[in-house]
This record gives structure tokens, C-alpha cells and sequence, in this order.
């Protein structure tokens, strides 16, 4: 159980049958009446979120939310298959449950996936990612870092935008938090 009081963003919560997570919180003292904690909450498993008012002091259950190491190994068809570091025991997961991040998914990557009970809420990529480019319009003598920027695909099919110096077959580092391009590897 945890209190409202100690609500912070990012903390995990169990309510009405699912995982939430505290996106805002605002401890309200008013002048007259008792506090309470207006809270903005995401929902883990679909994403959306509500407002919702706490009395301070209120108790709510804090969701056991497990994290484990996997291995992405191999796709199979629209089905990513992955192994638990330390059991070896091998999960499947579709595209719907890993969510967009799957643009960065290459085989062998260590992933953290986030689980509560048997249910799978998320799956973490590292920070930042090293891929190679395979597809880009050619750089031209000139071009500089200051100048702007142009698309390219990478091997694992995203898209993001690069300086203009960057060619074919590069291995470029990766944000995949915010999608943007970090620097050459």
C-alpha cells in the first residue's frame, strides 16, 4: 500500500484492475476543508489517461511491477521471440504489446521487459541504439554539420533525420527516446 502523500511521478499503482502510473501529482492544501492530491494517471496497459482526485493520506495498493533481461532472438512472422537472460526460458510478444519501439528492435539486443503478474506492460530499450544506414540520399563535398538535415533509413527500417554528411553504410548512434540522431559510432 502506499499513501497519497507519497505520490511521484512515475510511481505505479493498482486501481480498478490495472496498472496506472502517476504522470502529475499536485498536493492541494485548501483554506478551508482537507487536503487532497490531484493526480493525472496513465494506464499501463492501453495508454490512456484520467484525473483523478485522492483524499491525502488515502491508500491505494502499489503495483509489483517485475523487470527482467531478455534477449530479442528471432522474429517469427509478426512475432517477436525473446530469451530470459537468466532462465533461458523463451516469451513471444507481438508488435501491439512491444509498441512503437519495435523500429529499433535488432536481433540480439538486451531489452528490459516489464511485467506485472503474468502480464507484460512494456518493453525498455536502452537509451540509445548503434545502427547502420541503409538508405540515404549521398553526401556531397561541402556538406557540414552545421547545415541541415536529411532522411535516412536505417537497417531496421526506421526513419529519422540525419546531418547532411551522412552516407550509406555509416553506423550511427541512435536516441530512441526522442528519435533523434546522437552522432556516428
Amino acid at each position: 500500500m502506499i499513501s497519497s502523500n507519497d505520490f511521484r511521478s512515475g510511481v505505479s499503482i493498482e486501481l480498478d484492475g490495472s496498472v496506472w502510473r502517476v504522470v502529475e501529482f499536485l498536493h492541494v492544501k485548501p483554506g478551508k476543508g482537507a487536503a487532497f492530491v490531484r493526480t493525472k494517471l496513465k494506464n499501463a496497459s492501453t495508454g490512456s489517461v484520467i484525473e483523478r482526485t485522492f483524499r491525502a493520506g488515502e491508500t491505494v495498493p502499489q503495483a509489483n511491477l517485475e523487470k527482467s533481461v531478455m534477449q530479442h532472438t528471432y522474429k517469427e512472422g509478426e512475432q517477436y521471440v525473446f530469451m530470459d537472460m537468466e532462465t533461458y526460458e523463451e516469451s513471444t510478444l507481438s508488435q501491439a504489446q512491444i509498441g512503437d519501439r519495435v523500429k529499433y528492435l535488432k536481433e540480439g539486443m538486451e531489452v528490459n521487459v516489464v511485467r506485472w503478474g503474468e502480464q507484460i506492460l512494456e518493453v525498455e530499450l536502452p537509451n540509445s541504439v548503434v545502427l547502420a544506414i541503409t538508405e540515404t540520399d549521398p553526401g556531397v563535398k561541402g556538406d557540414t554539420a552545421t547545415g541541415g538535415t536529411k532522411p535516412a533509413i536505417v537497417e531496421t527500417g526506421a526513419q529519422i533525420m540525419v546531418p547532411l554528411f551522412i552516407s550509406i553504410g555509416e553506423r550511427i548512434k541512435i536516441d530512441t527516446r526522442n528519435d533523434s540522431y546522437l552522432g556516428r559510432e
